[in-house]
């Protein structure tokens, strides 16, 4: 969801996250990821728009995207 709304591509996001793009469909997919790996990819996405939401109990999780000021 933070992908899409961020507008990066599979690659894209690989690229930004210092990660494979496999590791991107991985994570896509459900799938467990280290940690650490988890953190780059949020770093990328948050560079990018992306504010992850946590469960509140009521909504669920989600994504807010602000464009920053070179979007």
């Amino acid at each position: 969801m933070a992908r899409a709304a961020t507008g990066l591509g599979v690659r894209d996001l690989a690229k930004f996250a210092g990660v494979s793009p496999d590791t991107v469909a991985r994570l896509e997919r459900g799938e467990e990821l280290k940690p650490s790996t988890l953190a780059a990819l949020r770093a990328a996405l948050t560079a990018h728009g992306a504010t992850m939401l946590e469960d509140d109990g009521q909504a669920g999780p989600g994504v807010r995207y602000k464009p920053g000021p070179s979007v």
